[in-house]
């Protein structure tokens, strides 16, 4: 009896991805948001005046997906590696001049569509559900950010000590899931969000879904003419109230008292923001919060049927809010936002929606891989499961090859987005690993200095055995 060891190199490249299910599974899911097709059809509508030459906005695209997830953020290591396969014929310093100069609006609308192609393969996880009675609404959070951390690699930026912004965004997030939906931005860092907010609400009710947006935002966005336009297109808000705006108490409609899910005793009134004489007059319901501290917090909203949608409810959907300060932090520190592989606007504002894109990806990853095993997607850390994403990646661009990658992609086609969902249960259902629990948190206790050490400096043999000084720290006494 013999043993047949010989197998094709497209078996062997199967075999190889099937124990890669992590990297199979994003590349999959990278794949489907950047279809060449697709990708050339984006710059075609968005390039305005600005021309590819010898450098395709896919194989860019490409590029900087390469250099940000198969070559732990080596922008130089990626495209001297297309040069050495032959992808890239271009110089390096032609992908350099790309992303420095690519228009802002296909940096907004490849993100926007990319992110739609998406929308039909993310689970809502059944165990991260929103209150029952705001189910007819998508709710969705809005915040700017800056970007940071700009190399001063220009020549006018070099020698000027100070934080260096790059663009601004403002950007959107589908409050049940976590992923960013939509972005706006500007080239100035230094921008204010109002001047973005009628884009990227714009961009978020061009979303595929039927169900309108509820907006649940900070006080930044409390003012008539922005309210006004989130009430618009059967869309409502939840936004916490800021003083600018004049509240005045519609006296026919009684006020009524409640008590929030934490225990905190709450009153609910009605009126409007402005005065009648104002252009712009809000019909509104505040809800008023009283904390143990006596500080009051309130909020404002035109969901004015409290019966439908309780103050209880809302006060817990506003608290999810902050999962969009959790997405920026995220985004930063995962994707290492920090290292920009370039410095002009245009360019830290493409870098900056790639890597909400690549985060959109990993949510979606890391919600299959919680599903399967019957667990909370927010108690898996995303750094973790990001490094075994990184390393998965690493290893299949060594075993198969970009090349290969082609057609191991292509062996497997989805009828539809169904399908595809059924694939990422079967792929990552199974492999949970207790490694990827999020550390639980604990408040660190504030560190007070007992002593300081004689001489300035010491040993840590002779301070276990001690044998050192100490001058002992005098207290002050309270003035």
């Amino acid at each position: 009896m013999g043993w047949n060891l010989v197998s094709t190199p497209i078996d062997m490249d199967v075999e190889v991805s099937r124990r890669l299910p992590l990297a199979d599974a994003t590349l999959r899911l990278l794949n489907h948001a950047t279809a060449d097709a697709f990708l050339a059809d984006v710059f075609e509508r968005h390039r305005g005046r600005h021309f590819e030459r010898d450098l395709p906005f896919p194989l860019f695209v490409h590029l900087m997906a390469d250099a940000m997830t198969g070559h732990r953020g080596s922008a130089h290591q990626a495209f001297r590696h297309a040069q050495e396969r032959g992808t890239l014929e271009t110089s390096v310093q032609a992908v350099y001049t790309r992303l420095a100069t690519i228009p802002i609006n296909v940096s907004m609308g490849f993100f926007s569509e990319a992110t739609a192609r998406l929308d039909a393969i993310v689970l809502c996880p059944t165990n991260n559900t929103l209150p029952v009675s705001l189910g007819d609404y998508r709710p969705v959070a809005m915040d700017g950010k800056k970007v940071k951390y700009v190399a001063k690699r220009l020549k006018p930026l070099r020698g000027l000590n100070g934080n260096i912004f790059g663009g601004k965004l403002v950007a959107v997030q589908d409050i049940a899931t976590g992923q960013a939906l939509a972005v706006e931005a500007t080239l100035d860092g230094e921008a204010a969000d109002n001047p973005l907010v009628a884009g990227a609400v714009a961009r978020a009710r061009a979303m595929p879904g039927s169900r309108p947006l509820l907006w649940v935002d900070d006080r930044g966005f409390c003012d008539y003419k922005t309210l006004h336009l989130l009430s618009e297109k059967n869309d409502a808000f939840v936004v916490r109230f800021h003083s600018k705006c004049k509240f005045h108490v519609d006296p026919s409609v009684p006020a009524r008292t409640g008590t929030d899910d934490v225990g905190r005793a709450y009153r609910e009134q009605w009126g409007w923001l402005g005065a009648p004489n104002n252009k712009i007059r809000i019909r509104v319901r505040m809800i008023t919060v009283t904390r143990p501290t006596g500080e009051a917090f309130v909020l404002v909203t035109s969901l004015m049927d409290a019966d439908r949608y309780p103050a209880y409810d809302l006060l817990i959907l506003y608290r999810r809010r902050w999962g969009i300060e959790t997405m920026f932090q995220r985004v930063v520190q995962t994707f290492d936002l920090r290292h920009l592989i370039g410095s002009t606007p245009q360019a830290t504002i493409f870098q900056a929606v790639f890597c909400l894109l690549l985060y959109n990806i990993m949510l979606i990853v890391r919600d299959y891989v919680a599903d399967g095993a019957d667990k909370d997607p927010e108690t898996v850390s995303p750094h973790l499961l990001h490094a075994d994403i990184v390393d998965e990646l690493t290893a299949w661009v060594k075993l198969i090859g970009p090349n290969a990658t082609v057609d191991v992609l292509k062996g497997t086609m989805f009828n539809g987005p169904e399908d595809f969902r059924r694939y990422l249960r079967r792929t990552l259902g199974s492999i949970w690993t207790d490694r990827w629990a999020k550390a639980k948190t604990t408040k660190r206790l504030p560190r007070t200095p007992r002593a300081y050490l004689k001489g300035g400096h010491n040993s840590v043999d002779r301070i276990l055995r001690g044998t050192h000084k100490e001058i002992a720290i005098k207290q002050r006494e309270p003035t």
